[in-house]
């Protein structure tokens, strides 16, 4: 493993109002310097400084790029200095910010934590960032993913772990798991991500901050490792990560560019959040198996008080069953197989193995695939095995007519999901529980905007959150919400800001069976006996599927033993 080195000292002191400007939003800081109130240079000195604080207990970024960033800052101040009053500056000029990993910054490293490709370095900095830069953002430095940005973990085998500011026993969420961290202990005021089944919203809602998915094709992905064809394309996307809501729409209009390069990207008018009206706004929310069941009561809680304060500016909240989620979940699945294949397995630069050769690899001393990985991966091959890939044309048009259904469900307004089960899980909570992203890759599978918004700290000391979704190219409506939630519940809280965790809650035994029962019911009333029919088949599938593995592993293990 490649050992995350330590955040290099700063070369200058601190401003005395380092704490205020590690703080700020982008925009603001933009403001602050281009006005001569602070420097580049400080603002960049404050969050280098928080990093040094920071970094040895969330290890978000994997390697900095501290040399170019003073230089740069630098450079910032005296073209403001030289610049007349009427003269057009670039609107992020001389504010720091962080890149994932998998996004390539030219001569940093651009492995998405794949041992394989350990010493991979990026050629050319990828369109979405050098979008960025250009608009005057300085990057600090690359943070960590998931292996290969397949998993909602930021761990893997080149890197190591990060860890949850608010508590590093728990995880970070992924695979923008290490630019979620970075960004909610302060030490960047935004950055990018990317999303392929909620890598962006994920690590936002578990660090207590706003992460954006675009609509497809409306940021460039090219540059990104790995990146795929077919169904993965049009599920997988790039976008802000930032601790203030109003940076989000600045961002997007940065980072809304046509490639000339990639058929898939397209500009499109991106609309302005100050237009959306709450008065009269639908706002869906979806409920029973597929959507609520198994989310904790405080998350749903959490849900409900953005709902009431929407209702409160005179939005309509219409509930509806989840039943069309639920089988948009499994057709997700249908299309993240469909991308995984062996053109997808030649590009990363991996030898494919069977899966029992996976599983031995696994139990052996220095394994070099994460447990996450390999699951996926030997998942991915046993289903192939058990039933036929539906043909990509196919696919497409299925999925086609489930968005159109949802979105006439929706209509010209949004729908609010809870982002995960739970509020930040342990670390390795999520390793068997795929399905705790099921409210996430809605958004992936139709190509949709979604917009992850915290709503303060719970009873745990954790981030509580709210996912919205809107129908394709309306991402200003999402942002407008996460604005308007922002003023309503706090947003983002620093770490030092936020309530200690207290013990452990534990509810009394009755109340505990009055949960289940509540659920029990709730699940039941979700659908009706054909569609649970058919779904309770493809759960027993998938209860096969389970079952298949788990015997791949225990018999991998006594090769492994026997050997």
């Amino acid at each position: 493993m490649r050992p995350v080195s330590d955040p290099p000292q700063t070369d200058a002191p601190a401003p005395s109002d380092q704490v205020s400007l590690t703080e700020r939003s982008g925009l603001e800081l933009a403001g602050m310097i281009r006005r001569g109130e602070v420097s580049s240079r400080e603002v960049v000195e404050a969050h280098i400084a928080r990093i040094a604080v920071t970094q040895p207990k969330v290890h978000g970024i994997v390697a900095y790029h501290y040399t170019d960033a003073r230089e740069a800052a630098d450079a910032a101040d005296a073209r403001i200095a030289a610049a007349d009053p009427d003269d057009m500056l670039p609107p992020l000029l001389g504010v720091p910010c962080t890149i994932k990993e998998s996004i390539g910054i030219a001569g940093m490293p651009n492995t998405a934590g794949f041992r394989p490709v350990a010493d991979r370095l990026a050629e050319r900095t990828a369109p979405a960032a050098q979008l960025l830069i250009d608009a005057g953002a300085i990057p600090l430095g690359v943070t960590n993913t998931s292996e290969l940005c397949l998993w909602i973990e930021s761990r893997n085998k080149v890197y190591g772990d990060s860890n949850n500011p608010y508590d590093t026993t728990r995880t970070v969420g992924g695979s923008s798991g290490g630019e979620g961290a970075v960004i909610g202990s302060g030490a960047s005021p935004f950055g990018l991500g990317s999303d392929l089944a909620g890598s962006i919203r994920v690590p936002a809602f578990c660090c207590g901050v706003f992460g954006h998915k675009p609509s497809v094709g409306v940021v460039p992905t090219s540059g990104h490792f790995p990146v795929g064809e077919g169904p993965s394309r049009r599920m997988m996307v790039i976008g802000p990560i930032a601790r203030r809501a109003e940076d989000l729409m600045p961002l997007m209009r940065i980072l809304n560019w046509d490639d000339p390069d990639d058929p898939y990207d397209r500009v499109i008018d991106l609309g302005d959040p100050a237009e959306v009206c709450f008065d009269g706004l639908r706002v869906v929310i979806p409920h029973g198996f597929g959507a609520s069941s198994y989310v904790s009561l405080e998350l749903l809680e959490a849900r409900e008080q953005a709902a009431r304060h929407l209702e409160s500016l005179g939005a309509n909240v219409v509930r509806v069953n989840a039943k069309g989620l639920l089988k948009a979940q499994l057709v997700y699945i249908e299309s993240l197989r469909a991308a995984w294949n062996d053109e997808f397995e030649s590009s990363i630069g991996w030898e494919a193995q069977t899966v029992r050769d996976m599983y031995r690899g696994l139990a052996s001393k220095d394994p070099d695939h994460t447990a996450a990985f390999v699951n996926l991966a030997a998942a991915v091959r046993i289903v192939g095995r058990l039933r036929r890939q539906m043909p990509v044309d196919s696919l497409d048009k299925v999925v086609d007519g489930m968005a159109a259904e949802m979105a006439e469900q929706i209509g010209d307004g949004i729908m609010l999901l809870p982002p995960l089960p739970q509020v930040a899980p342990h670390h390795g909570w999520t390793t068997l529980r795929p399905w705790s992203m099921q409210t996430m890759v809605l958004a992936n599978l139709f190509g949709w905007p979604a917009t992850q918004i915290p709503l303060g700290i719970g009873s745990e000391g954790l981030p509580l959150g709210v996912q919205v979704m809107a129908p394709m190219d309306q991402d200003h409506r999402t942002i407008a919400v996460a604005l308007e939630l922002e003023k309503a519940f706090g947003g983002w809280v620093p770490p030092e800001q936020s309530p200690t965790s207290p013990a452990p809650v534990v509810r009394h035994r009755g109340q505990r069976i009055r949960n289940v029962v509540a659920r029990r019911h709730e699940a039941q009333d979700w659908a009706s006996p054909s569609d649970r029919s058919t779904t309770e088949r493809v759960l027993g599938l998938g209860v096969r599927v389970a079952r298949s593995t788990m015997g791949v592993v225990l018999g991998a293990r006594r090769s492994h033993r026997g050997g």
